[in-house]
């Protein structure tokens, strides 16, 4: 099998996977279009031509880029082609007889090089890197008998993953048109993909293409065959013939092709050589290759006059000689060549070669990609001169591209404590930018991939990725590494997390244990390991308790009653199927730990269930499993355990493990353990009453020191079987011993804030969990642990140490059986930044030249290594026809200036130099070689260029520019500077000058800049007769205040000394400052003192004048660029001079001067506040020039912490007016402060001081807070209310209105300390005078509110403005009258007054429009409304200062609607009045004798006049003789009835109707027969 390099591991991207719809149907329609030309091409033909048997031998020559045919003008065309040849195999793809063939043409009898290479439009042939990775495959026969061109059906072995398979795709425009670059595939011939396109839809079509002629070749298709069924016979003819016209055919079209192509280039060569165009016969091709090879483009162009070509890298043209020996650019025969040597990663680039006579200019192009090794692969293998390589990777992205892959706003080392929340994070950049391809992200805690958990959550937002630890454990310390994929290419960054202890809930008790696990689970038993802690609490851990708790519940068990030193303990008793999860606590003399974080859940299952369970999962995990065994068979007695072992043993307990018996029948089985002392049979059972079901078991109740043996029986239903061979004699003791301590402790810096700690491994240690290390501060015999978490390994780095401060480390050994003693302590060291070899110098300019000599300048390194350089070394070479010679030294002893005159030189010799610069730690790498420089004398009359030009004090809109003058002056003295700045990113023409006027000074502070905008700048020097060149260009300086930047800071000292201050705390332990005066180093003025001490350095002026005016700067070295500087001009001085003379003759400052305030108690307090005072400052109290002293009157105090003088005075009498004066005295400091008391004012202050004070006394019984006042409430009734204090139980309220107590049903139960008095629906006769009074035994308080005239108008005017508050919205209500609008309010008072308004005008108000209110309602009335009513209405409240509106709209549809109603009312109103009805007279019953008369009369109503019928008993009735009924006058209606009868009982009923209705009036009449003519009746029936 072959294996690919790591670079064409994902071409099958483009082979087989990346199909979709667009992609099939181009498949297809290229299959039919391919199938139509009828050419199939057969693996291992090397060129169709008559003759060709000559190369067809399975053993092919090796085919190199220096052997190709040569054609000669008039030769036959059996001579036009040349073979390719692969080692051991022979190769052919028709893309590349379909491309440009490799040849080289006579012109004239004259023969072209031998050593032409073969070329393909777009593509890159096959030769010899086919070869490279087919050693040992097979020869290939000639013909499609064996050959399978296809390479889906072979598996490759891929090479180990490279960390970065760095590639470049270079893609520049060519008149706005991108390249194409083809990616050989390597599998037996060679085909030609895509790898990089313009469009997706290109991309399709060439993959499509590839595919579909991939399968053309596989199926053998390409020509037609007849569907006519055929014999055996038949088919097996036509089988040959297809193979005879496969072979015949691709004959054909090879050769028309070849022919086609010879006689075009014939004709062109026999046109008129004349003014003949340039034409790239054989155009270069593109190549990738690894670094430190060479690389060769070839082309061949005609025409005439001879066109001249040019070589271009990246549109820029190629300069041999700013390059010697880099670029060989050869012309030879109408051949022409670029050869590059030694190639680097910046060669990767876009080359053309552009060829220009008379008649016009024409370019071909070609890529060179230079790729990086990193991998498994064979360097030498790949670096070998015979190998040709890829041009391009496939991606799984669909590019072949190198991603540049950066971290930005990276996360540092980082400190928690255990159950605290940290995050880590990072900024991710990828370059190029894949929108539709998301990175691969994977974090890793010390190498091992950390997967989603309740613990660790990850997210990704697409430019960020973090992680973050919910509830920080000590299990979660380590290295956490973040590992960026893009494919092949990924980054990693990592960062350590320290995780310390929680604080221990009891003081002294240990850290908690970490990192507990679940061993050897079964069916009843777990082994249960973990980690000690790192913190013992100051005392020795006696051990540890094990605590369990069943899955699903939150009850924890002690699994130990005594606590266990050995890290590992055997958990028995647990119930098969169940699952459980374990935690530890350490103890100690003084209490026990925190738990430590819970193991993940175990079940308790024999091992073979679990396996089962888990590779034939049933059901969702619930916590609990239902094990179930078979159904016992009978009367098989198990046989004895096998394999009997002590597995472990301490000095707790002892854990046996066996086998089960290969005789036990059908159902399960369960053991019996024995033991008996070592020598003798007393063999006793250790499980008396519950056998195990595990074949593991730990017995406990051991004697230590002892030697036991142990055997083993299996019993089931049916009965005990015999027991295992006994193990051999076990000591009960630990057999595994606490490791010994660590040796060699050797601490070694490493940054300014981490220490690296080596240390060697103890002498014989055994089953190591790993190393906790302690650091402690020299002399403090304090530790500190400086890990929580074993580290495996004899180094770690110590983080979070304090820069400067020297500390000294142990170490101890950890494994299951305890800590080791602690090493010895190693040497002390100091933490500060380990030093290295600068980086080396670059921009090597000349300054100066002259005939034997050259003046260098160069920049400093961008990293120092930690120290300051001491010096550079120069090396030259001389250059000579662009080849370079050897390197020679220049200097012996290192130059400190980045200036350097290089002599003894030869005049007109060019030279290269290179220059590497050296600390304490050695000498960094060389610069690259400059270009080269020419050694001749400068006659110029202006001067050269200045050097040295650095930016400095970089702010967010300014910096300061430094420069030296230059070497060569010119012919006249320099008499200024130019500087010019632009932005970084800006055209050569954007420069611009800063300064119209030159300088005389060698700096410049430039003002005026874009803050986060990147500048550069330079300097050029004038004199008489010019401007001369431009000094070197800054590196890019953007323009920005970076945090902690500070300034230097003037200061005036309690002596009156003026001094400068600086300070910086991003020093690393070498820094220096450095004080310059207008950017001149300060050496030994006598005017100035420095004094430096730490991160602080300061600058006195021992006598401030004016020979000390300037801009005083000061530069902290070996930091990235920390500075800052200071002007002292005239007014700066004279204010620094005042400023020392007040601070030589000083006054005590003060906050604030004497002043007096009256206290609770109507005291007096006079006090004055001064700004600070010593414990030694003292002050004076005089009053009327007299001192006076603390005693009985005056009390006196001096508060040195807040500067605080106060006195303080019981009361004041008419004696004590005068002048009162403090004097202070702190040191030589003084000051003094009076406060004048007479006349008036000090009258008022006394009366006020009486006031207090009787207040005071006021208030140690029952009072008002706040008086008594009134407020509104939202139901407008009028609240009296007020504050009371000091009230209790006994305290009694009484109110009052005019001098009569108010009776108030309930006692007040002061809540809140609030007394109030409702009074509902406020009016005038509530007007008056209220009082409240409280009183019990320690005195009486009251107070009295007046409601009377503008007070009572003010709560009269809060009423109505409350009361029209509640006003309701108008609405509009129909009656039969007309029209009423009406809203309600919560009462209604006369003071509130009422208006109404229709369409902004008032309303009038009479008999048809009048206004009134009705309980809480207030209405208008509109009677009989007409068209002209309709509109908008205004109710107007006006509450004495407000005037509140509700407003509705009396038109369209609610007039219409409103109108309507008020007619159907209306009508309906008449119709009630004129209806007919009964107005009265009409009894409901009556009671008469028989034989008397009935009269019943009553009185009708109706317009028009109704009619009357009667009804008896619901009939109709009229009448008669008996019964007379009457209707006079329209309204009379009399019945009568002369002598009533029995039968005249019934119900009678008067209906009267008329138009408007009908209404029914009855009367029940009753007749009875006396009871004497009764039973006179009765008698003469008998």
């Amino acid at each position: 099998m072959m294996s690919l390099p790591f670079y064409q591991r994902h071409h099958e991207h483009y082979d087989r996977a990346y199909r979709h719809k667009a992609l099939s149907s181009t498949v297809s329609q290229y299959q039919k279009e391919t199938k139509s030309k009828s050419a199939v091409y057969a693996q291992g033909s090397a060129a169709y031509a008559r003759g060709s048997a000559a190369y067809r031998h399975s053993s092919a020559a090796g085919f190199s880029l220096d052997s190709s045919a040569a054609y000669s003008h008039g030769s036959s065309a059996h001579d036009l082609e040349s073979a390719a040849y692969s080692y051991g195999s022979t190769a052919y793809d028709h893309s590349a007889a379909q491309s440009k063939r490799s040849a080289a043409y006579s012109l004239d009898s004259e023969s072209l090089s031998t050593s032409s290479a073969a070329y393909s439009h777009a593509s890159e042939s096959i030769n010899k890197l086919a070869a490279a990775y087919r050693l040992g495959s097979e020869a290939y026969s000639f013909g499609l008998k064996n050959s399978n061109l296809m390479i889906e059906d072979q598996s490759y072995k891929m090479s180990p993953k490279a960390k970065r398979a760095k590639q470049s795709l270079i893609s520049e425009d060519k008149e706005n048109k991108a390249l194409d670059y083809s990616v050989p595939i390597f599998t037996g011939r060679e085909v030609n993909m895509s790898g990089i396109t313009d469009t997706e839809e290109e991309r399709i079509k060439e993959s499509a293409a590839y595919v579909a002629k991939r399968n053309l070749f596989a199926t053998g298709e390409g020509v037609s065959v007849s569907k006519v069924a055929k014999t055996p016979e038949e088919e097996h003819h036509e089988k040959k013939s297809r193979k005879v016209a496969i072979r015949e055919s691709a004959e054909r079209v090879a050769m028309k092709k070849t022919l086609e192509e010879t006689q075009a280039f014939h004709r062109k060569l026999n046109q008129d050589k004349l003014l003949h165009a340039p034409e790239f016969i054989i155009e270069p091709r593109s190549h990738t290759i690894w670094e430190k090879e060479n690389v060769r483009f070839n082309c061949s162009v005609a025409g005439w006059p001879e066109p001249r070509v040019t070589w271009y890298k990246n549109n820029v043209p190629i300069d041999v000689q700013a390059h010697p020996g880099k670029y060989i650019i050869q012309s030879r025969y109408g051949l022409h060549s670029l050869e590059i040597t030694e190639c680097e990663f910046d060669d990767t680039a876009q080359y053309h070669a552009s060829a220009m006579n008379v008649k016009g200019e024409v370019s071909v192009y070609a890529s060179l990609v230079v790729k990086r090794y990193k991998g498994d692969i064979d360097a030498s293998l790949l670096h070998a001169r015979n190998l040709s390589l890829s041009p391009f990777a496939v991606t799984p992205h669909g590019y072949a591209s190198r991603f540049e892959i950066s971290f930005v706003d990276k996360f540092d080392v980082a400190f928690g404590r255990e159950g605290e929340t940290m995050s880590l994070g990072c900024t991710v950049v990828i370059n190029p930018d894949i929108k539709r391809f998301k990175p691969d992200i994977e974090w890793y805690r010390n190498g091992v991939l950390i997967t989603p958990s309740k613990w660790v959550q990850m997210q990704w937002s697409g430019e960020r990725a973090s992680l973050t630890l919910t509830h920080a454990n000590k299990e979660d310390e380590g290295l956490y590494t973040l590992r960026v994929a893009m494919g092949e290419y990924y980054e990693e960054y990592s960062g350590y997390v320290f995780v310390r202890d929680a604080d221990a809930e009891i003081p002294g008790a240990p850290g908690a244990p970490l990192d507990v696990q679940c061993l050897d689970a079964n069916k009843d038993y777990v082994i249960v390991s973990w980690k000690q802690p790192a913190v013992d609490g100051g005392n020795p851990i006696l051990g540890y308790f094990i605590d369990r708790c069943e899955v699903g519940t939150s009850h924890w068990t002690q699994c130990n009653e005594n606590p266990v030193k050995f890290a590992r303990f055997p958990v028995t008793g647990l119930i098969e199927g169940r699952s459980y999860i374990f935690r530890v606590r350490a103890v100690n003399k003084a209490g026990v730990s925190l738990p430590s974080r819970v193991s993940e859940p175990v079940a308790a299952l024999d091992p073979a269930d679990r396996a089962r369970l888990r590779s034939h999962p049933s059901a969702p995990w619930t916590g609990q499993i239902i094990v179930t065994e078979e159904e016992p068979a009978e009367g098989v007695v198990p046989g004895p355990p096998t394999d009997l072992q002590v597995i472990e043993a301490t000095k707790n307990y002892v854990v046996l493990s066996w086998k089960p018996p290969g005789q036990r029948g059908h159902e399960g089985i369960m053991y019996f353990v024995e033991k008996c002392v070592a020598g003798t049979e007393d063999w006793q059972r250790v499980n008396t009453e519950i056998p195990v079901k595990s074949p593991r078991f730990a017995v406990f109740d051991l004697s230590e020191g002892k030697s036991y043996c142990f055997r083993v029986r299996c019993c089931n239903s049916a009965g005990i079987g015999e027991p295992s061979e006994a193990t051999e004699a076990t000591v009960v003791d630990d057999k595994l011993d606490i490791p010994k301590a660590p040796g060699r402790i050797m601490p070694t810096r490493n940054t300014d804030t981490s220490v690296v700690v080596t240390w060697t491994e103890p002498p014989d240690a055994k089953e190591l969990v790993g190393y906790y290390i302690e650091s402690s501060v020299e002399g403090s015999g304090r530790w500190e642990p400086c890990n929580n978490n074993p580290v495996k390994g004899t180094r770690f780095v110590c983080h979070g140490l304090s820069t400067g401060e020297k500390y000294i480390f142990r170490v101890r050994a950890v494994n299951a059986a305890g800590l080791s003693e602690f090493s010895q302590e190693s040497e002390p060291i100091e933490v500060k930044a380990a030093i290295a070899a600068p980086s080396p110098p670059y921009d090597i300019v000349v300054l100066e030249s002259v005939r034997d000599s050259m003046v260098l300048g160069w920049k400093q390194p961008e990293a120092i290594g930690g120290t300051e350089i001491t010096g550079y070394y120069v090396n030259y070479r001389e250059v000579v026809d662009g080849v370079p010679g050897k390197w020679k030294e220049a200097n012996i002893k290192a130059v400190t200036e980045r200036a350097y005159r290089i002599q003894n030189l030869k005049e007109n010799m060019v030279y290269q130099f290179q220059v590497a610069a050296a600390n304490l730690a050695g000498v960094g790498a060389p610069s690259k070689p400059s270009k080269p420089f020419k050694c001749e004398e400068w006659t110029i009359a202006v001067p050269g260029p200045p050097h040295d030009v650095k930016c400095t004090e970089v702010r967010k809109d300014s910096l300061v520019l430094l420069w030296k003058e230059p070497v060569y002056s010119g012919r006249s003295p320099i008499v200024g500077y130019y500087v010019d700045m632009k932005e970084t990113e800006a055209k050569e023409e954007h420069w611009r000058s800063v300064n119209e006027k030159p300088l005389q000074k060698k700096y410049l502070k430039i003002g005026g800049l874009t803050q986060g905008v990147s500048y550069v700048f330079r300097v050029r020097a004038t004199n008489q007769a010019g401007v001369g060149k431009p000094s070197d260009v800054t590196d890019a300086v953007i323009a920005e205040t970076r945090p902690g930047t500070k300034e230097v800071v003037v200061d005036v000292d309690d002596n009156g000394v003026i001094s400068l201050n600086f300070e910086c705390d991003q020093m690393s332990p070498d820094s220096k400052f450095i004080w310059s005066k207008n950017y001149e180093p300060i050496e030994d003025d006598p005017r100035l003192n420095i004094d430096t001490k730490g991160g602080k350095s300061k600058l006195s002026f021992k006598d401030l004048g004016e020979d000390d005016l300037g801009i005083y700067s000061c530069i902290v070295t070996d930091t990235d660029g920390v500075s800052s500087s200071y002007t002292i001009d005239e007014e700066e001085m004279k204010r620094l001079l005042a400023l020392s003379h007040e601070h030589q003759f000083p006054t005590v400052p003060l906050i604030s001067e004497l002043a007096v305030e009256i206290l609770e108690k109507g005291e007096v307090r006079f006090w004055l506040q001064a700004e600070k005072l010593s414990g030694n400052a003292k002050a004076n109290f005089v009053f009327n020039d007299k001192e006076i002293f603390n005693g009985e009157k005056y009390k006196m105090k001096v508060d040195h912490n807040t500067g605080l003088v106060e006195m303080i005075m019981d009361k004041l009498e008419e004696k004590d007016e005068g002048t009162y004066t403090f004097q202070l005295q702190d040191g030589k400091a003084t000051n003094q402060s009076s406060l004048v008391l007479i006349g008036d004012v000090f009258k008022k202050l006394r009366d006020e001081a009486d006031f207090q004070r009787k207040e005071w006394h006021r208030k140690q019984g029952p009072h008002f807070v706040d008086k008594l006042g009134w407020e509104v409430t939202d139901e407008c009734n009028v609240m009296l209310k007020c504050k009371v204090a000091n009230i209790k139980k006994e305290t009694h309220i009484v109110w009052y209105k005019d001098d009569r107590e108010i009776m108030v049903d309930e006692e007040h139960d002061f809540k809140d300390g609030v007394c109030t008095l409702l009074i509902s629906e406020f009016s005038k006769k509530d007007a008056g005078t209220y009082e409240v009074i409280l009183k019990d035994d320690r005195g009486k308080d009251s107070s009295e509110l007046k409601l009377k005239d503008t007070a009572f108008a003010d709560l009269m005017n809060e009423v109505c403005r409350k009361i029209a508050l509640s006003a309701t919205d108008l609405k509009i209500q129909s009656t039969a009258e007309g029209i009423r609008l009406y809203s309600y309010v919560t009462y209604y008072v006369e003071d509130l007054r009422v208006g109404w308004v229709h369409n902004d005008t008032q309303i009038k108000f009479t008999d048809r429009m009048r206004t009134g209110v009705t309980g809480e309602q207030i209405w208008l009335q509109i009677n009989e409304p007409t068209p002209q009513d309709k509109g908008r209405y205004i109710m107007e409240l006006f509450d004495g200062n407000t005037t509140h509106k509700k407003t509705v709209d009396l038109s369209g549809q609610a007039f219409d609607e409103a109108f309507a109603e008020f007619e159907r009312l209306k009508q309906a109103a008449i119709a009630e009045k004129n209806r007919a009805r009964v107005l009265g007279g009409l009894p409901d019953v009556v009671t008469i004798q028989e034989g008397k008369a009935l009269n019943l009369s009553c009185t009708v109503w109706g317009d028009p006049t109704p009619e009357v019928s009667w009804l008896k008993n619901e009939k109709s009735f009229v009448s008669d003789a008996n019964c007379i009924l009457k209707f006079e006058s329209g309204k009379n209606v009399s019945f009568s009835i002369s002598t009533v009868s029995t039968q005249d009982s019934g119900k009678y009923s008067i209906v009267v109707k008329n138009k408007y209705g009908t209404e029914t009036s009855d009367v029940t009449v009753s007749v009875y027969i006396p009871e004497e003519e009764r039973e006179s009746e009765q008698e003469k029936k008998q």
